[in-house]
Formats: C-alpha cells, structure tokens, sequence
C-alpha cells in the first residue's frame, strides 16, 4: 500500500499545496518564499527519506507566521493522511542529534494525542529576519493536524542556527523511526485497538 498523501489549504492569507511519500528517498521541491523556513524544510525530507513537495505563497508581505503555521498545518494533514490507521507502525521515535557546538532531543508518539513541548533558550531570537518562536508555531500545527505528540529541548547550544537544524533533523530521524513498518507488528500500536 502506498503510503502518499496531497493536501490543499487556501485561505485570504495563505495558498498552499503539499506532496508527500513517506517511503521515498527524501527527494524535496520547496517554495514558501522564506529562504530560511525552506532550508529546514529540504532538512526535514532529506533526513526523514520522506520525498516532500511544499508550494506555499503567503501574505510574507505582512510577516511569516501566516505561511509558516499553515504549511504546519498542511504537512500535518498529509501525514494524518499518509499513514491510514497506522497500522504496522512502531509508532514512537527518539533521536538526539548533535550539530556543532549544539545538542537537540527530539521524541515524538503517533499515537492520536496532539501535545507538543517546545524547549529553547533561543526561541526570541532570529536567524536573519525568521523569527525562532515561528518554529514552535510550525511544529504546534503540525502537531494538531498530524494527531502527533511532539517533544523537541534543546539542551545546550549557542549559534541559533544550528539550534534549529537539530531540531529539524532531529525531528526528522524521529519521525522516520516512528513510520517505519515493524515485521512483528500485526495490528495497530495500541492497547486500545486505535490511534486515530
């Protein structure tokens, strides 16, 4: 069965269009106008083998938080979408990544429960003009929509841009361990008999 999904958002603010393949190669086509925001994108496909095609054109003019929320929002529902009733999954992921001088935990369930916790002494700062604290943002939509719970710490670290890139590749090694098909896994991941 494949496991792909296409997903549609437009609103007075934002049009966006998402492609995913979670068991591609991580092949990325990325275009939301932020050069920063994209950059952590193509992280995230390259690391997670997931192929992701994002096509997002907001209202950047105003600021960034409209287009990065929503692309949030629609990576999530391709990823609700993608993965069924998550059945075969292992379901939970882990992965600390360090990035120079930075070190990211990043733990994550597909378990049904949207929760995320955004752990960063660096979420006021900037990276250029993209804000850090859009990042929780992102990652909160992405959470409600993809009925994910996310727990993302930095735990030391002082250039803010690779604070950001171990959380997204962190993330990303995350999630791939948690979609991955386990042979011993007959049904769903649950005692409840559901994840959804």
């Amino acid at each position: 069965m494949k496991r792909t999904a296409l997903e549609k958002r437009e609103t007075c603010e934002t049009n966006i269009k998402v492609e995913l393949n979670l068991d591609g190669t991580g092949i990325s086509d990325i275009e939301t106008g932020i050069g920063f925001f994209d950059h952590m994108l193509e992280l995230f496909s390259r690391h997670s083998l997931i192929d992701l095609t994002v096509k997002a054109k907001g209202d950047i003019h105003v600021d960034y938080h409209h287009t990065v929320e929503d692309v949030g929002l629609v990576i999530g529902a391709c990823l609700n979408n993608a993965l069924g009733d998550r059945k075969g999954i292992r379901r939970y992921g882990s992965f600390m990544l360090p990035m120079d001088e930075a070190l990211c935990e990043v733990a994550l369930d597909l378990g049904g429960r949207p929760f995320l916790v955004f752990q960063s002494s660096m979420k006021h700062m900037k990276v250029r003009d993209f804000e850090v604290k859009l990042l929780e943002e992102f990652f909160r939509a992405l959470s409600v929509e993809a009925k994910m719970n996310i727990h993302l710490r930095q735990i030391c670290g002082d250039e803010v841009h690779h604070v950001c890139e171990g959380f997204f590749k962190g993330f990303a090694r995350a999630l791939r361990m948690a979609v991955e098909l386990d042979p011993r896994e007959q049904g769903v991941p649950s005692s409840k008999g559901t994840l959804v």
